[in-house]
Parts: C-alpha cells; structure tokens; sequence
C-alpha cells in the first residue's frame, strides 16, 4: 500500500474515532492533542484493524504515541 494511501485510511480510522480534520497533524499527539481515552482507542484498534486487515496487540498499540508513528507502524505492516 503507497504512503498517501495509508495516510488517507489512516485519517479515516481517527475521524471515525470522532477527531476534526484540522486537528490531524503527523505530530498530534494521541493522549494530549488529541485527548483519546479508553473508548477512542477502541475505536481507534478497531477500525485500523479492519481498514488495514491487521491485528495490532496492546504493546504495538502502546508504542503508538502520536500520528507520526501510526504511519511508521503501517508503512512496515503494509
């Protein structure tokens, strides 16, 4: 899957979680710009798994700290 094409889906996964377009950025920051809690992570697993037909464990999903890393993570899976 190309970089752009990742990027996309992967700005699907966060609004589906409820988060504003203008507030995606590559350095957002999932617990403090873009205040997910218990919930939005679950969603979050949630539709990244099924967008991306990946099985993404707690430990992945903990090293996860900002939308940067997201992209790193899927760019290697993808």
């Amino acid at each position: 899957m190309e970089d752009k094409s990742i990027r996309r889906n992967l700005y699907r996964v966060l609004r589906k979680t409820g988060v504003q377009k203008k507030d995606i950025t590559l350095n957002a920051s999932f617990d403090e710009d873009l205040k997910f809690d218990n919930v939005d992570w679950t969603i979050f697993t949630y539709y990244l798994e099924g967008i991306f037909n990946i099985s993404v464990n707690d430990q992945e999903l903990g090293n996860f700290v900002n939308v940067k890393d997201t992209l790193h993570y899927l760019g290697r899976t993808a």
